[in-house]
């Protein structure tokens, strides 16, 4: 399995950038899963729901299926940071794990970011950052010698994922 994280502020395409990445990788048979860090109050369910009714009746897990979809609702009873190695051995087996998010997360990263965001960098104080990717008009702040590619061509981001798929590969949890 080969474990890859996209990191970058709020507003700087990372959500695009993996949206892109998945069918490319999918194209050439792999199968892809994504890991989302999300904010505490995040919720994927709906009020008035059945599955919305029994987590606000206390269920600790809700597992909602259908022969198309699975989805396990699970709630947190005492606040704690996800711990990414529980979440991806939550995972059914896979050719690639996109983590978006996790900034602090000891795995290798590509950095997503736009000068127009108006966010710090992150690569300079994190070793695990491969590459960054923006956009060329926006020159860093900061000199790199980490490769630096165009987020708008996202087969080019594909090709250095799959150059480095060495680098990326999952030998033992994050």
């Amino acid at each position: 399995m080969k474990l890859v994280g996209f990191c970058g502020y709020s507003g700087a395409g990372k959500t695009t950038l993996i949206e892109q990445l998945v069918p490319r990788l999918r194209g050439g048979g792999a199968r892809v899963s994504v890991i989302k860090h999300a904010h505490h109050g995040f919720d994927i369910d709906r009020p008035g729901k059945d599955t919305w009714r029994h987590r606000e009746a206390g269920a600790y897990e809700v597992l909602v299926a259908s022969d198309r979809r699975l989805a396990l609702l699970r709630e947190i009873e005492q606040p704690a940071e996800a711990d990414l190695r529980a979440l991806v051995a939550e995972l059914s087996p896979c050719d690639w794990v996109l983590v978006e998010g996790f900034r602090h997360a000891p795995i290798p990263k590509l950095e997503v970011w736009r000068a127009a965001a108006g966010k710090p960098l992150i690569y300079p104080d994190d070793p695990q950052v491969l590459a960054i990717c923006t956009d060329p008009a926006e020159p860093l702040p900061v000199a790199t010698p980490l490769p630096v590619l165009d987020l708008n061509q996202v087969d080019a981001i594909q090709r250095f994922l799959l150059d480095h798929a060495d680098r990326l590969t999952m030998r033992t949890a994050p």
